[in-house]
């Protein structure tokens, strides 16, 4: 059984434990190589051709734009099929209430046929919102399971978190 983690993530200026901090690394990238780390899967980081803005307010201003236009960003690279693997992790930090557009851009070119879908999220109080009916629209014919959710704070600890939401 194998598995792949396709993931958004920022680092840059990002809302953090309540203050704008400058993070070296995105919240959701430190979720997907945990899961990389404990379940041996492969990963696909989803990047936009064009960057989002380094600065916080600026980027949640396209993001919010993007959005309320249902923009499908351009993405570096495209993740062809997703064939080979049983189990899909889908990783993103909440973004106006759902998935960054740019996972829009990836994940409606994929086939979710029987596969099992795991999505995570990272978030500063806002959960899931709205982006599991998203993900029963995107993974059509796969069996979604139990999400995980969690406030970007609390990555650097939620190792142990992750690996219990995994066995699940």
């Amino acid at each position: 059984m194998s598995s792949l983690v396709i993931y958004f993530s920022r680092n840059g200026e990002n809302y953090f434990g309540g203050e704008l901090k400058n993070i070296e690394k995105g919240n959701t990238e430190v979720i997907a190589e945990y899961i990389q780390e404990l379940d041996d899967a492969d990963l696909f980081k989803v990047e936009t051709v064009i960057d989002y803005p380094e600065d916080y307010m600026e980027c949640i201003d396209v993001a919010k734009k993007e959005q309320m236009v249902a923009a499908r960003p351009k993405i570096k690279q495209t993740l062809e099929s997703i064939d080979a693997y049983d189990t899909i992790y889908i990783g993103f930090p909440n973004w106006w209430g759902t998935l960054p557009m740019a996972m829009f851009t990836q994940l409606e070119q994929l086939d979710f046929t029987g596969k099992t879908v795991k999505p995570f999220v990272t978030h500063e109080g806002s959960g899931f919102g709205t982006s599991q009916k998203d993900l029963d629209k995107l993974c059509k014919g796969a069996e979604i399971k139990r999400g995980l959710s969690i406030p970007g704070a609390n990555v650097a600890s939620a190792k142990d978190t992750v690996e219990a939401w995994i066995k699940e």
